[in-house]
């Protein structure tokens, strides 16, 4: 747990017990054992894979547990030229060991730290809760985004418009990043499902209607 990079691999296999330890390192940045806070290094961030939904040995995670990821992306099978590199040797596990740093926990914080301060105006952070609104008030959900997903999706703008070079968040940034942001933090009918509640963020982003320039 105490690193700066946390990575647990196929996480829908440990047993709820197990996903419920992390809910403390992922919200508070730090581990309690025996009554003893001990805080985690400074950047530190989780990231997990999970198998297919209904793949034999799996618990569903909890509505809470997902709530703490910040984004989810379904990656899907490699495309044709990746798998053809991982059987040659040319990716996957065997091009570890070329792996190089492109930079250090300093300077990580540094930008973490540079991307809260992105220029966020009133309209913008207005169609945010529009957007998490939307979700809450949708026929085909049971359970909308939560406060921290509408805080998190903000995070997430701020962040994309720094990649795109930009001071300001634009509603171009939420609309970007809305569907990683909130489609598993939305429970349908069907239950939770990260592919479909993509799907349906990507509707609602596209109905519902963003500030004026």
């Amino acid at each position: 747990m105490f690193a700066n990079v946390l990575l647990v691999d196929e996480i829908n296999r440990a047993s709820p017990r197990t996903q419920a330890a992390l809910l403390e390192p992922m919200e508070e940045h730090q581990v309690t054992v025996d009554g003893e806070t001990h805080p985690l290094p400074v950047p530190f961030f989780c990231i997990a894979t999970q198998n297919p939904y209904g793949s034999a040995g799996t618990f569903p995670l909890p509505e809470s547990q997902l709530d703490r990821f910040a984004i989810v992306a379904l990656l899907g099978l490699p495309g044709r030229a990746a798998e053809r590199e991982i059987l040659t040797g040319h990716g996957g596990v065997d091009a570890l060991d070329r792996i190089v740093p492109v930079t250090s926990p300093a300077e990580l914080a540094a930008a973490v730290a540079a991307v809260r301060h992105v220029h966020c105006a009133q309209p913008v952070v207005d169609y945010v809760l529009d957007v998490v609104e939307a979700t809450r008030a949708h026929p085909a959900c049971v359970l909308g985004a939560s406060p921290r997903a509408s805080r998190s999706l903000l995070h997430a703008a701020r962040a994309h418009a720094t990649v795109m070079q930009r001071d300001f968040v634009s509603p171009d940034d939420v609309k970007a990043v809305a569907p990683a942001a909130l489609g598993h933090r939305i429970v349908l009918a069907q239950g939770v499902q990260p592919d479909a509640g993509t799907r349906l963020v990507r509707e609602i982003v596209g109905a519902v209607a963003g500030p004026l320039p």
